[in-house]
């Protein structure tokens, strides 16, 4: 889910999450010119060379996000967007990468090497990669390494295999800025969808409009070893379909699957107050379900819709955790895009929807480590989102280096069984809010720098 060509034509959702757009895994022709973003540029007369399709791109997010009635100084239910009335630079987020490319006999190679640096990192890293190797509001995170394969197996047209660092194929919005249609999240995507998984994907294109995927890695946002969170693999399966309907309509239905918790014993912080996630050996049996239905249908050229249904029972926690997003986008011109977004989402015991209160909170919390968080009694929560995607062209004619883009947005998030989750730190000793606010407006904005 990568998408951040200056070039790329309009902010629509994506059609197909399944995978970073970076990564088109078909090979490409020796013959094709140079994209933008390409490093070397080949001279006319002079022969083809691999690395002629060697791609850098960068991107650039800040924001400032505006609630002028919390009294905690943070927006609840939020990992990137956690800071109320407060300008950050989110993410700087630079990628090395080559497409597949033909190598002969049907077979083709590729790779991406992706890192982010900014305070999105905080809610990124992989265990074990570089995870709290910064620990201020602003840290350094790995995002991609992975290598990619073309391989002229079994079906028509082939399997394409990617190993290493990947991001999670499920849900409908991705971590680079340009990867989804606002600046804040669902709740889905911030907390019930693996971010990023290190393993072995294969795309299996059964015809010409569905694939089958296959996956087996080390879990979400972890590694192996000691930077593990069990012994026990996990795993992604399910289908994509593409092109449906004369190219109007593209789905998945995707899960993945396998023991989630922390099989180290408890941690406790020295004040004794704060414990780690860590839940012993029994965490090597218990398995956590997840699982996500998107799909988007084109109206015209100008319209799309998208729905976005994800899923989450966990055996360890007994948490059952669901919602459905539906999206809307409309191309008005080349230079704006007008996006909607309503959402409801369950969390049954209140223990998915947390705040991380330090800046360091989620890499204690998936290394089993104590950490300072806070969170709500069990809410359904629902949301709606409306805002653009700018990209001025009075600006961007005259920049002769990359592309910007403003986006912005104004939400209404609420609770809908009566709780008060919002606007309020909980009381002193506490961890449960229970005196907050049972809505929660707020207007935020980013701005977009992209090559």
């Amino acid at each position: 889910m990568f998408s951040v060509l200056p070039d790329t034509g309009f902010a629509q959702i994506p059609d197909q999450p399944v995978g970073d757009e970076e990564r088109p895994l078909t090979a490409v022709s020796t013959q094709e010119e140079a994209d933008t973003g390409n490093i070397f540029h080949r001279k006319p007369g002079q022969p083809h060379s691999y690395w002629d399709n060697l791609v850098g791109h960068l991107s650039v997010e800040a924001s400032v996000t505006g609630n002028p009635w919390t009294k905690s100084g943070r927006n609840f239910g939020q990992f990137y967007a956690d800071r109320s009335n407060a300008v950050t630079m989110n993410q700087i987020l630079g990628s090395l990468s080559h497409p597949v490319e033909d190598v002969g006999h049907g077979y083709g190679i590729g790779f991406v090497f992706e890192s982010l640096y900014g305070s999105d990192a905080r809610f990124d890293p992989t265990a074990g990669m570089a995870s709290g190797a910064l620990n201020s509001l602003y840290q350094w995170i790995p995002t991609q390494a992975h290598v990619d394969f073309k391989l002229p197996w079994i079906f028509k047209n082939g399997i394409d295999l990617q190993i290493g660092q990947q991001y999670g194929l499920l849900g409908s919005e991705g971590t680079p800025a340009l990867a989804r249609p606002f600046y804040t999240f669902n709740y889905a995507s911030d907390y019930i969808v693996p971010f990023e998984v290190v393993g072995i994907t294969a795309t299996m294109h059964v015809t010409d409009k569905m694939d089958w995927i296959v996956g087996i890695d080390a879990g979400n946002s972890t590694t192996f070893g000691k930077y593990g969170n069990n012994s026990r693999p996990k795993g992604t399966f399910g289908f994509a379909w593409n092109n449906l309907l004369d190219g109007k309509l593209n789905m998945h239905i995707l899960g993945h699957f396998g023991p989630q918790g922390n099989n180290g014993r408890a941690l406790t912080s020295p004040d004794g107050y704060w414990t780690s996630a860590g839940m012993g050996k029994i965490a090597n049996q218990k398995m956590q379900y997840n699982a996500d239905f998107l799909a988007t249908y084109h109206l015209n050229k100008a319209m799309s819709v998208t729905v976005d249904g994800t899923y989450l029972h966990d055996d360890l926690t007994r948490d059952d955790v669901y919602g459905v997003s539906t999206y809307f986008a409309y191309d008005i011109n080349p230079s704006l895009t007008f996006n909607a977004r309503g959402e409801i989402f369950r969390d049954n015991t209140g223990a998915v929807i947390t705040e991380y209160s330090s800046f360091t909170s989620f890499t204690k919390a998936i290394t089993n480590q104590p950490y300072p968080y806070y969170i709500a009694e069990p809410t359904t929560y629902g949301e709606l989102t409306v805002g653009a995607t700018y990209r001025p062209d009075f600006i961007n004619r005259h920049v002769s280096f990359g592309s910007f883009s403003f986006r912005p947005e104004i939400r209404l998030d609420k609770s809908l069984n009566g709780t008060h989750p919002f606007n309020r730190a909980p009381a002193a000793g506490e961890y449960v809010v229970t005196n907050g606010t049972n809505n929660m407006l707020w207007f935020n904005c980013d701005a977009i720098w992209a090559f």
